[in-house]
């Protein structure tokens, strides 16, 4: 997958504005069902909402308390689909829900509610269905958790995947059906012929150099940047999630708890080895694009968890943080956490389409319904079929085999066994390029940090294959290490030397790419 700016000097079907979860599957929708497709983003792939997600695909069992049954419903068809067609990307995970002599929701409401999550979910198989658990069982289950006045629990099935990742996965999909995707191209204007929106003015990032894109039907799929004008704040309401990275755990599944002083829900969640703890839910005024975690966001969500765990963690087991903004519909009477995550598509009078709030499970078919109303208005009849295709990195055989066959493959060639399962989660059938990286130089085999499952010929690929222009978009989001690590100056050089042949990126360059990482790095350190 290689960035080609010039090749947006074209006339095209659809162009897509947004190179988050939204604006890729719309693009990879689109490119499946044979349209000519531009899909542009200001920056990197999934370079903001999109990778600072609680990385679930879930149905979201605490919007029951707010009957919004529909879009439950819907999320959970749409976790099951992606878990048939990415088993790669999207892999079970368990969670468990203690009830305390305290708790807001006792057993038996508790119980009432995940069975109706399995009776949306279409009574799922065992693997996903909850089950009940007495207070030693659960307390096995989740070691360090406070069991003073526990009463018991329950665990229930939903799904997880990596974010930036999966956006990745699709952007690659959407160009080897023949889209022109390009990061780092920014949108100057949207250009109209006859009161129509009729293509965009795109400049290119790199080298300043601007095209006069012509499209036949354009769709902004920006995100919180649709909040930017009047039009946009009058739809969009956005509110703040921030995630801290802590410690792992004494367990592979993930909690839900209710946090004591406002009753908000929040997640414990393994991910990479580390622990997310999040997320925050909180209005936002500031500018998109500059939403940042606030001490009083770490400190919320430590007193939140501690209340819960038996030994306490403290600001300097924080490792690593990330702030999101999500876009809600615009409802001032209601408190961030009530406001609803569904979907909507409004079309302007000129003819561009504008894709407001949704989530990351139900993307998928939300951009289908974009996707349908673009088809409309070009007088095509083409059906979707991003439901039923797998993912491009899909292993055709069964999965388990491939999986089981692939770790042992890896070990032989001294891949270690955690890192082996995450680099085939990670980079699904084009693993096998990745061995070969490691045939030709055996020593890209070892991890690049200690205690995470990444391996250097892992970031080596990446650096070659998966169009990063900067080391920050390699070690955020092509692999998480500034959130899951605390690099410091001698780790930004060491990485940032590996992948310069591959970039072609001379002294002066490596230089300039170590100083713009260095300030999250610092930021990291600080909140120690």
């Amino acid at each position: 997958m290689k960035r080609d700016f010039a090749a947006l000097q074209d006339d095209f079907d659809l162009l897509v504005c947004g190179g988050g979860i939204y604006g890729a599957w719309t693009a990879y929708d689109a490119a499946l069902r044979g349209l000519k497709v531009a899909l542009v983003e200001q920056g990197d792939w999934a370079g903001a909402t999109s990778s600072a997600s609680s990385k679930l695909i879930h149905g979201g069992l605490r919007y029951l308390e707010t009957y919004d049954f529909k879009l439950v419903k819907k999320a959970l068809a749409e976790r099951q689909r992606l878990l048939r067609i990415a088993p790669h990307r999207v892999w079970p995970l368990r969670f468990g829900v203690p009830v305390y002599e305290d708790s807001r929701n006792g057993l038996l409401k508790l119980k009432a509610g995940l069975m109706l999550y399995d009776m949306l979910a279409g009574f799922p198989d065992e693997q996903m269905r909850h089950r009940r658990f007495d207070c030693a069982h659960f307390a096995e289950h989740f070691p360090y958790l406070d069991d003073e006045t526990l009463r018991g629990g329950y665990t229930y099935g939903d799904a997880q995947t990596d974010d930036a990742r999966l956006v990745l996965e699709l952007v690659a999909g959407a160009v080897a059906h023949g889209a022109v995707c390009v990061n780092y191209a920014r949108l100057i204007d949207w250009n109209e012929e006859g009161g129509r929106v009729c293509g965009a003015t795109v400049q290119d990032e790199v080298n300043g150099a601007a095209v006069w894109l012509r499209a036949r039907q354009c769709v902004s799929a920006a995100g919180q940047w649709l909040a930017s004008d009047d039009v946009g704040r009058a739809w969009c309401r956005l509110t703040k999630g921030v995630h801290l990275v802590m410690p792992g755990l004494a367990a592979n599944e993930a909690i839900l708890l209710t946090a004591k002083s406002d009753g908000r829900v929040f997640f414990v969640i393994p991910w990479y080895g580390r622990t997310l703890l999040g997320t925050t839910d909180t209005d936002y005024l500031g500018k998109p694009g500059h939403a940042v975690v606030e001490d009083g966001d770490v400190d919320y969500l430590l007193e939140a968890a501690n209340r819960y765990l038996k030994t306490a963690w403290r600001r300097q087991d924080v490792i690593g943080s990330y702030a999101g903004l999500r876009v809600m519909k615009q409802d001032e009477d209601m408190s961030p956490s009530a406001l609803s995550r569904d979907w909507e598509l409004k079309t302007l009078d000129s003819g561009l389409h504008c894709s407001i709030g949704g989530k990351l499970t139900s993307a998928r078919e939300d951009a289908c319904s974009i996707v349908d109303a673009v088809c409309a208005a070009l007088g095509v009849a083409r059906p979707c079929t991003s439901g039923e295709c797998d993912l491009p990195w899909k292993p055709q055989q069964d999965f388990l085999g491939w999986m089981e066959q692939g770790v042992a493959r890896a070990l032989r060639l001294c891949i270690d066994a955690d890192s082996a399962q995450w680099l085939l989660r990670r980079h699904g059938v084009r693993c096998e390029q990745v061995f070969a990286l490691i045939e030709q130089r055996p020593e890209l085999a070892q991890r690049i940090v200690p205690d995470l499952p990444f391996i250097l010929a892992d970031l080596l690929f990446c650096a070659g294959e998966e169009m990063p222009m900067h080391l920050s978009d390699l070690l955020r989001r092509r692999m998480p290490l500034q959130i899951l690590a605390r690099l410091d100056e001698n780790d930004l050089r060491r990485l940032a030397e590996l992948v310069a042949p591959v970039l072609g990126w001379h002294e002066t360059r490596v230089a300039q790419e170590i100083d713009a990482c260095r300030p999250l790095a610092l930021a990291q350190g600080e909140r120690i």
